[in-house]
């Protein structure tokens, strides 16, 4: 171990060089840093100033441990660092940390293994205090090691400015073993007595196997829940072998993530999922590009526990599991969202920690809205179908107030989380049973048919509960919308309106 001096709380330049560092400090006072091959450690003292940090060069095998009592201000320069086990930008400051990617410049961090079981702290990035990504350069996070997040902290963590890319390919550490749903007070798997029941006719081959049901019990499960004859889930809900995926609440701890139910009543439950962005605290991103991509079951995309808030920019994620998800609060102030899961909801807000059951688990629903959308672009697409929708709420209130909102999605029945009259501030509409056809042209048409808006979707669906709103809405408009083998022509009666 070669240790090095100590300097003011400012300039600090860390030079990586393959397997090794050239450390410059320009004045010394109250900052200790010490140097093991190309693995840095900085401790400071100092409270009243903001210590700045250099980052340049590249190194396989690199780290930078970082501890301060005050704030801190990192530059990545041209920066390529790869740690070959735990973060390389190990940030555990008591403070607000900020991370600069200057103009011009394009900085790459890269981790390859995390090992860390117990305290799964495995990300590119790891914050113990706000952190705030910044500057206007490009910032790539790569992670394929197993039980490795891109991002992850204890606070909040907000982005301005940047070109930030997230992707993350590892596996989960491990999966916990299959679960059933067990109700309060009962023993696990089994289902407490209804008044009146459920009816479960005497041919039903479920007859017999919930034994605390009072007479008949879900109809003839296997060929799906019946709905009404104008319903897009028309013959009910498909047999699913395996039960229903992804369904239902699928939040756990810091170190275990969900993916839903994997099979009636059961749970898929991983050791750090290896999501793209993920806080304790909330997401606030407020302006740049910003794109996330995840590959691995139960891997978020964007995951904020206190909330997750867009103000404008660029969004892209793409993501397994849910694309953006939070326990409160999801805002759509301005910009660009685009908002797509592989398997499960795109827009997933879980308020008071959970989904809604009226017969057991969370039986409170939050009186303030999940999800609340003022403006901006919001495309939120879930390609699997029912019951996964492109915004779900958990039942709880969905506030459309302005912007632009057209989401795919199979939804609850006929009914995914959709806005109120009181809720709808500007009209928009539920079309159910559209065909979505990949990458066709999906337009929107006033009375004298001129086209006032055009989507695209990168997959197909039949029969999605599309959600849509656009500024031009108007109650008492008519309008059409068309794609590939559909059209509907309709006019918006009051605030909220649903299209058959």
């Amino acid at each position: 171990m070669i240790m090095g001096g100590v300097c003011h709380a400012e300039d600090i330049t860390i030079c990586y060089d393959g397997a090794s560092v050239n450390v410059t400090q320009t004045r010394k006072d109250s900052v200790v840093v010490a140097v093991d091959r190309a693995c840095v450690d900085i401790k400071s003292k100092y409270k009243d100033h903001i210590l700045t940090v250099r980052l340049t060069g590249s190194s396989n095998d690199g780290q930078l441990n970082l501890k301060a009592d005050g704030k801190v201000r990192i530059c990545l320069d041209n920066l390529t660092l790869t740690s070959q086990e735990g973060a390389p930008l190990c940030l555990k400051n008591k403070k607000k940390t900020e991370v600069v990617v200057p103009k011009g410049t394009e900085s790459t961090l890269s981790i390859a293994a995390c090992n860390d079981t117990v305290n799964h702290k495995g990300a590119v990035v790891w914050a113990k205090d706000k952190l705030l990504l910044s500057g206007e350069g490009t910032l790539n996070i790569v992670t394929k090691g197993d039980g490795c997040r891109g991002i992850k902290t204890k606070k909040d963590v907000t982005i301005e400015e940047l070109t930030l890319i997230v992707s993350t390919s590892g596996n989960n550490l491990g999966e916990k073993p299959f679960e059933m749903f067990a109700f309060p007070d009962m023993p696990e798997g089994e289902f407490p007595e209804f008044p009146g029941g459920f009816p479960l006719p005497n041919d039903s081959i479920m007859k017999g196997m919930f034994s605390k049901f009072a007479a008949g019990g879900f109809p003839n499960f296997p060929g799906g829940f019946p709905m009404p004859n104008d319903s897009i889930m028309n013959g009910g809900f498909p047999n699913f072998p395996g039960g229903f995926p992804n369904f239902g609440n699928h939040e756990g701890n810091d170190s275990i993530e969900g993916g839903g139910f994997g099979g009636f009543g059961g749970k898929h439950k991983y050791y750090a999922a290896t999501k793209g962005i993920a806080s304790k605290g909330r997401v606030i991103i407020n302006s740049g590009n910003v794109t996330v991509r995840t590959a691995t079951a139960g891997a978020e995309g964007i995951e904020g526990k206190q909330g997750v808030i867009v103000n404008g920019g660029n969004v892209d994620v793409l993501a397994t599991d849910d694309a953006i998800n939070a326990n409160a609060t999801i805002e759509f102030n301005g910009g660009c969202v685009t908002a797509r899961s592989m398997g499960n909801d795109a827009v997933d807000s879980n308020p008071k920690g959970g989904f809604f059951m009226p017969f057991g688990g969370n039986s409170e629903q939050a009186s303030d809205p999940a999800i609340i959308i003022k403006g901006g672009t919001v495309y939120a697409w879930s390609q699997v179908g029912s019951p996964e929708e492109g915004l779900d709420c958990d039942f709880s209130p969905l506030a459309v107030e302005g912007g632009k909102v057209f989401t795919v999605g199979g939804g609850m029945g006929e009914m995914p989380s959709v806005p109120t009259n009181q809720t709808a501030k500007q009209p928009t509409v539920l079309l159910i049973g559209m065909n979505i056809v990949k990458d066709a042209q999906i337009t929107i048409c006033d009375g004298s048919g001129k086209v006032i808006d055009t989507i695209t979707v990168p997959f197909s669906m039949l029969r999605s509960a599309s959600l849509v709103t656009i500024p031009a809405f108007k109650v008492g408009g008519s309008y059409t919308v068309k794609t590939t083998d559909y059209e509907r022509t309709f006019t918006i009666a009051e605030n909220f309106t649903i299209v058959r």
